[in-house]
């Protein structure tokens, strides 16, 4: 019996003596903490554990205050989880109220952004929390899309977290006429979050990041730099800006004050589960997207929810798109269907490249499609032209095996120029006059005139040979004495040059 009491004293003495151990390092918190955080690249292991060693010591009151309780039971739903992993300062201030107001009094609106937002919040949290990154981030792709994907706002901003084309191309965001991923939910993720990271690391406060996101980098750096002129405060309410970016931060309050408090606020949000929505399927071959649905047993509007890069292309192109987002149980569902297809080819589309400019009537001709189909499918508006080099996609003749090859897809443009009269015009050719002189001269491409002449791209005409050239009837260069008038067509396109209005960069 003694025995026994004196184990259970003892087992007792080094429970105690457990939570007594020395305070080891604090977790880390936020991205300015990563080296990686300026560069705007992901952080790796942010946070170790520390794992105690030594002997056991007694830690103070305020030591015990300040350190993190891990509670034992998960969150509920990823609303809850969203709320334990708050780490921003509450912006209090009237535009709070304000807003809080404007989103209360409008129930349905909120109702339909949190259940589209279904899809997506239990990814984008998980990579918050990977990155100790504050986790009412979460809530951003309210503000800037009300969690649309397919959003594009009036300065070109694309996807659900509004990426400019020139701010998405500096975080890797391919960008091409077969897909966007400034809509990808993953991509665009990734990019959003390496973004906020590296404005996080510039500016050191989360408030002036999110300013910098909305506003530009640039645009904030120099408002600080004011007011440090001035000898005024440097926080985010300090400083001179925009409306659409003054209220940007209290926007995102409000909805994290709903969120925390929904009751009070009139709002109901819809159970999301703390769990994952999809999962990444691999592509190894070209395969239509409706093809795709049907084995995955899924709607073409659920598919393109999760994988809106491509818009409403009817093909997946493999090279491109190595993986596709499906739901949870319609993945293995896929995988599954897949395996047993026996229905044919998985594509019925391919890729055309145009070989000279030419209208859609005559494009649609070359390809065995209807006009109006050929439009329909490639976006092509009226009134227009394709220019050469452009890729369609067109039906895959019965006889192609071959996926898309992946320089074809990652270069893929389609060019349009005003749809004018092409007049046939014969010239004469000067000395040293070729294919490339006349084609730069003229501003066509050197395929158009090597087609045209039906010689080769490398050819040089000689003195007086004969060049037929299809050129446009108001631009058309005069020939003087049946030859090729150098001086005019050189100072033709020097007006022109002149005429072309330069192009500012945006911001983000």
């Amino acid at each position: 019996m003694k025995f026994i009491k004196l184990a259970c004293l003892s087992s007792l003495l080094w429970l105690t003596g457990c939570a007594s151990i020395a305070p080891g390092p604090e977790p880390i918190k936020g991205p300015a903490a990563s080296a990686n955080a300026t560069s705007g690249s992901q952080p790796s292991d942010a946070y170790s554990p520390f794992i105690p060693s030594g002997e056991l010591q007694p830690i103070t009151a305020a030591q015990a205050a300040s350190r993190a309780v891990t509670q034992l039971a998960p969150p509920t739903d990823i609303w809850d989880r969203i709320r334990r992993g708050y780490g921003m300062p509450n912006l209090e201030s009237d535009l709070v109220l304000d807003r809080e107001q404007w989103y209360s009094t409008r129930p349905d609106y909120i109702l339909r952004m949190t259940e589209r937002s279904n899809k997506y919040l239990f990814h984008i949290v998980e990579e918050l929390e990977r990155r100790n990154m504050p986790s009412e981030l979460a809530l951003l792709p309210f503000i800037e899309s009300a969690f649309n994907p397919q959003a594009v706002s009036s300065a070109k901003a694309a996807g659900m977290w509004q990426f400019m084309p020139a701010t998405g191309k500096s975080f890797d965001l391919k960008q091409n006429v077969f897909r966007d991923d400034r809509r990808d939910v993953l991509a665009s993720t990734r990019a959003a979050l390496d973004y906020l990271q590296k404005l996080y690391g510039m500016f050191g406060d989360w408030d002036l990041a999110l300013a910098a996101y909305n506003w530009g980098e640039g645009s904030v750096g120099r408002a600080i730099a004011k007011n440090k002129r001035a000898g005024l405060g440097l926080k985010y309410t300090d400083l001179t800006m925009p409306a659409e970016t003054r209220l940007y931060v209290p926007k995102l309050q409000a909805i994290k004050n709903i969120v925390s408090n929904p009751l009070a606020f009139n709002t109901r949000l819809p159970l999301i589960g703390n769990h994952p929505y999809f999962q990444t399927v691999d592509i190894k071959h070209d395969i239509d997207v409706a093809l795709v649905a049907k084995l995955a047993q899924v709607t073409p509007e659920d598919f393109k929810a999760l994988n809106p890069a491509g818009g409403s292309r009817p093909v997946i192109l493999a090279a491109g798109t190595p993986q596709i987002l499906l739901p949870w149980d319609n993945a293995i569902i896929f995988q599954s269907n897949l395996k047993t297809f026996s229905g044919g080819r998985l594509a019925s589309w391919t890729v055309w490249r145009a070989p000279t400019t030419m209208k859609p009537s005559e494009a649609a001709k070359r390809v065995g499609m209807t006009e109006d189909e050929l439009r329909s499918v490639n976006k092509i508006p009226p009134r227009v032209v394709i220019k050469a080099g452009s890729s369609l996609l067109v039906p895959r003749p019965t006889q192609l095996v071959a996926d898309v090859a992946e320089h074809v897809d990652d270069n893929a443009q389609l060019s349009l120029g005003p749809d004018v009269i092409l007049k046939r015009t014969v010239l004469k050719a000067g000395k040293k006059d070729s294919v490339a002189s006349l084609a730069h001269r003229y501003r066509v491409s050197p395929a158009s005139v090597a087609e045209w002449n039906k010689v080769s791209a490398s050819a040089v005409f000689k003195a007086g040979q004969q060049v037929v050239m299809f050129l446009p009837v108001r631009a058309k260069t005069l020939v003087q004495g049946k030859s090729v008038s150098k001086r005019k067509a050189t100072s033709q396109q020097a007006r022109h040059k002149a005429s072309k209005p330069t192009r500012l960069a945006k911001r983000h």
